[in-house]
């Protein structure tokens, strides 16, 4: 049976979120690291502080990362396993001969 309506809303939110370069070079960053702060991230990235707070406020509201406060500090780390899997499975079939 198809997907009804709402989900497939939600499912093509969610690939929208994961269809930019920007954003899947944080998630690739995220899963090699695990954790990271905006200042590790724009400097493993070679992107601003500001363009990376940017990006991961979109992952925030996706609900593909989330955030640990400890003092000043905020570090991002992806929200699940199904994220990893996600992007595991794309990285596969472009690599697929």
């Amino acid at each position: 049976m198809p997907v009804d309506e709402r989900t497939a809303a939600r499912t093509a939110e969610l690939f929208a979120t994961l269809s930019d370069a920007n954003r899947l070079r944080i998630l690739s960053a995220l899963m090699e690291e695990q954790e990271m702060n905006v200042g590790a991230l724009a400097a493993c990235l070679a992107m601003s502080e500001s363009a990376i707070s940017h990006q991961l406020r979109g992952l925030r509201q996706m609900r593909i990362v989330r955030a640990r406060k400890d003092g000043r500090q905020v570090y991002y780390s992806l929200d699940d396993e199904h994220i990893a899997h996600l992007f595991q499975q794309g990285l596969d079939h472009i690599h697929h001969q």
